[in-house]
């Protein structure tokens, strides 16, 4: 940098709004006290431990991951080596004789996380369209602290509240009367037929619903608070009611965030374990029936890991988790599957 003196100025540049700034001249090589010309933003001596430390973390969680993947597999080696696509394929749980299957728990499973979720989304975005888009001012802040608060109570509290309360309720009231009434009808009777026991994959089902309500429902909320303005006024602009903005303009717009909230409320479901061994019935059986008694991956660890006695019997139950593991990553990759489509379409 160059000194500027003022008497160098031609006097023709040297007008009324000519704006003179001197500057001196560095002192040495490399400028006043050591200058080099470099401006250091103030805590750039902490930006190589910043960046070590954030990815410290996340190669941390890769690894958790790994370990957890490669403990389950390690375990579980005993009963897939001497079972082999048997263990995938069975119903039979028998301790005394070790022979084991996982089809009845992953049957279980799969049905209950059905069943909460065709109850419990549709639930739950009712819920979040009403707060976001139609409730009174006054009263939404309270029925979202409402419905946020059931996300707050314990699993343990729902299974108490579904064995003693729920589960004579359907056993007096709902079970006899879906008999009655939708027992007849081919095909779809069959799924309703039996003794009303009130516990059973149904219950298990509606309480797995209630529990995943809330989160479905605070998420899509969320999702549909970033609407921007301007496309809702647009849409009621030109005249579309309610409905129709909900279903061509706020749904569409909110897909991908809607279809995040879905899986993570599928999560929820899968790996739900105390509630479930509440009502469930926890026995190792198939039936077609959904008032029918039977059990989950997690209720089945829940009620027997304890008591595993054997390398075969501890080995089949880590097997089972490592299957549970597997069904929540694949469940976890078809959502983010989903979503690179969605955007990909969005973008498009």
């Amino acid at each position: 940098m160059e000194a500027v003196n003022p008497k160098t100025i031609p006097p023709e540049a040297n007008g009324p709004d000519t704006v003179v700034m001197t500057v001196p001249a560095p002192s040495g090589p490399s400028g006043p006290s050591g200058w080099s010309g470099e401006l250091v933003p103030k805590g750039a001596a902490f930006e190589p431990a910043f960046v070590w430390l954030t990815r410290s973390a996340a190669i941390l969680v890769l690894l958790v991951l790994a370990g957890i993947c490669a403990v389950l597999l390690i375990a579980s080696l005993p009963a897939l080596k001497k079972f082999g696509p048997y263990f995938l394929t069975s119903s039979a749980w028998n301790p005394v004789t070790e022979n084991f299957g996982a089809l009845a728990p992953v049957y279980g499973t799969l049905v209950t996380s059905a069943i909460a979720m065709l109850i419990g989304v549709p639930l739950a975005l009712g819920a979040a369209l009403f707060l976001t888009e139609l409730c009174p001012h006054r009263l939404r802040a309270t029925l979202a602290t409402a419905i946020d608060l059931l996300a707050a109570v314990p699993s343990i509290i729902y299974g108490m509240w579904g064995l003693f309360v729920f589960a004579p309720f359907m056993s007096t009231y709902v079970q006899p009367a879906i008999t009655e009434y939708v027992g007849p009808i081919p095909v779809v009777g069959a799924l309703f037929t039996g003794a009303p026991y009130g516990i059973g994959m149904l219950t298990a089902g509606l309480i797995l619903g209630l529990m995943v309500l809330p989160f479905v429902a605070a998420v899509s909320r969320q999702v549909f608070a970033t609407m921007p303005p301007v496309l809702r006024e647009a849409a009621y602009g030109v005249g579309a009611t309610p409905w129709e903005y909900c279903r061509r303009v706020l749904i569409p717009y909110a897909r991908s965030g809607v279809t995040g909230a879905v899986m993570l409320g599928l999560g929820r479901a899968l790996g739900e374990t105390m509630a479930v061994t509440f009502i469930i019935g926890n026995a190792h059986r198939i039936s077609v029936s959904l008032f029918m008694p039977g059990t989950t991956i997690s209720a089945t660890l829940a009620n027997e890991f304890t008591e595993a006695v054997g390398d075969v019997y501890l080995s089949s139950l880590l097997a089972l988790g490592l299957i549970l593991f597997c069904i929540t990553f694949a469940v976890l990759f078809a959502a983010r599957f989903m979503l690179s489509r969605i955007g990909a379409r969005v973008a498009v």
